[in-house]
C-alpha cells in the first residue's frame, strides 16, 4: 500500500477515495458541527492548509476549504493535527489544548461534546485505513 505525506495533496486523494468507498455505509452523526481548521507549520506548500469539518447533514463531510457561518475555527500546529486526525490521539490533543498551542475560536462546547462520541464501526474502519496510508 502507497503511503502519503498528511494532508498532501496525494493523501487528501487517497482519503476522499477511502471514504468514498465508505459512502452511505456508516451511522448517522447526531451531533451537529460546522467548523473550519487552519493547520499551520505544514511542512509543503505555504506552510498553512485551511480546511474543514462539517456534520449538520448528519453524515461527515471533510474537505480543504473553509465554509461560510462555521460554529467555530481551530488553529493546530501540523504535528498536533496528525496525532489528533490520523492517530486519533485524544491525549496530545488535550495536552496541546492546555499548552495553548490549539487556538479555538467560537463556540467551543460545540467542539467538547465532539470527545464523549464513539465513532461508529464503519467511522473505525475508515480511520485505520486512514491511518496505514500516512506518512
Amino acid at each position: 500500500m502507497a503511503t502519503y505525506l498528511f494532508l498532501s495533496d496525494d493523501w487528501l486523494e487517497a482519503a476522499r477515495a477511502i471514504r468514498a468507498e465508505y459512502e452511505g455505509a456508516g451511522g448517522s452523526i447526531d451531533h451537529s458541527i460546522r467548523m473550519n481548521l487552519i493547520v499551520i507549520e505544514v511542512p509543503f506548500g505555504e506552510g498553512a492548509v485551511h480546511a474543514h469539518a462539517d456534520t449538520s447533514t448528519g453524515e461527515l463531510v471533510l474537505d480543504i476549504g473553509h465554509i461560510e457561518g462555521p460554529d467555530l475555527t481551530v488553529t493546530v500546529g501540523y504535528e498536533i493535527a496528525r496525532a489528533l486526525l490520523v492517530e486519533g490521539n485524544a491525549q496530545a490533543g488535550l495536552q496541546a489544548f492546555m499548552q495553548g498551542k490549539i487556538k479555538v475560536d467560537g463556540d467551543i462546547a460545540k467542539l467538547m461534546a465532539l470527545q464523549g462520541m464513539s465513532p461508529d464501526p464503519t467511522a473505525a474502519e475508515i480511520a485505520v485505513r486512514i491511518q496505514e496510508m500516512t506518512e
